[in-house]
């Protein structure tokens, strides 16, 4: 089969590869190479390094949608596109291209956390389930028919690269069973309940900013979801803390919210409902560190973040 793939970042991956070791004739779509880190480095996105070391032929785009970009995906006559957080919305006369259609792995248990951030947010949220879905992609985000599902339970502590790393190969093994299902003729489809559906926006810094008023579960579970990116934090004596790993604990203060205590040589951040254990962290333009270490060269105990 032909399959043009539409992916950007990691999660991506494992669903490429699988198509690889399949042996379909592939050709991969992905964004334009872009400036990373302080010093600008151009790099590649995670699926283009990935295609060129296997000798897969790659396209770039900033939009697919765009006159070149359809040019190009016809140029490559595909019976099937499969996306994989490519990270653009597709046309109708794109979707038009491939005679079997475009097939996407998505992070959520459609039509639960449609949209861009869906591991994030069920972490950040408190969701003890989640999982990914095949869908038929249409010109909706994330509003096409569902072909399969496959739950997974979220542990407690996980972080969203945690989870997403379990996600992506869940999904590459979905994908799996989508195409053979698709090529037996047995795939069948179910329209989406829209009135279930939620959707999640794109995270920006500043959705990692922690509201102190919460309580301990909900700041540790910003602090999952936003690991390793946008990272967790506050404000201390007018400059961002980061809070990257948090650990529930049993210890009690009497102190407002967002006090910093230090006892038996652990950090603790007063919450509304008790307290939470600060075990990594990171000042401004510092490198991130465990608690104690911090607190040598840093005592804060009484200090209260904002």
């Amino acid at each position: 089969m032909r399959i043009a793939f539409l992916g950007t970042p990691e999660f991506a991956i494992p669903s490429l590869a699988a198509l690889f070791a399949r042996g379909d004739t592939l050709c991969v779509f992905t964004q334009p190479d872009r400036p990373v880190g302080r010093k600008a480095i151009l790099t590649p996105p995670p699926v283009k390094a990935y295609a060129m070391e296997h000798g897969i032929p790659v396209q770039q785009f900033e939009k697919i949608r765009s006159a070149e970009g359809r040019a190009a995906l016809e140029a490559f006559a595909p019976d099937l596109c499969v996306t994989a957080a490519f990270g653009q919305f597709l046309s109708a006369k794109t979707l038009a291209i491939p005679r079997l259609g475009t097939i996407n792995v998505h992070g959520s248990l459609l039509p639960k956390y449609r949209g861009a951030s869906p591991i994030q947010r069920a972490i950040i949220d408190g969701e003890t389930e989640t999982g990914v879905t095949t869908m038929m992609t249409d010109i909706g985000m994330d509003t096409g028919d569902i072909l399969l599902k496959a739950a997974t339970p979220i542990d407690p502590d996980e972080t969203y690269g945690a989870l997403s790393e379990r996600l992506a190969a869940l999904g590459a093994e979905l994908l799996m069973q989508t195409l053979d299902a698709l090529e037996a003729g047995t795939l069948v489809r179910t329209p989406q309940d829209s009135e279930a559906a939620t959707v999640c926006h794109m995270l920006t810094k500043e959705d990692g900013r922690i509201d102190l008023h919460c309580g301990a579960k909900a700041i540790h579970d910003l602090v999952r979801g936003t690991d390793p990116w946008p990272g967790a934090y506050a404000m201390l004596d007018g400059q961002p803390l980061k809070i990257l790993e948090t650990r529930r604990t049993d210890e009690t203060f009497s102190d407002a919210p967002g006090t910093l205590r230090e006892r038996h040589g652990r950090l603790y951040l007063c919450c509304a409902d008790g307290a939470l254990e600060i075990v990594i962290l990171q000042a401004s333009g510092k490198k991130r560190m465990d608690a104690a270490t911090f607190l040598r060269g840093c005592p804060l105990d009484g200090k209260c973040l904002c």
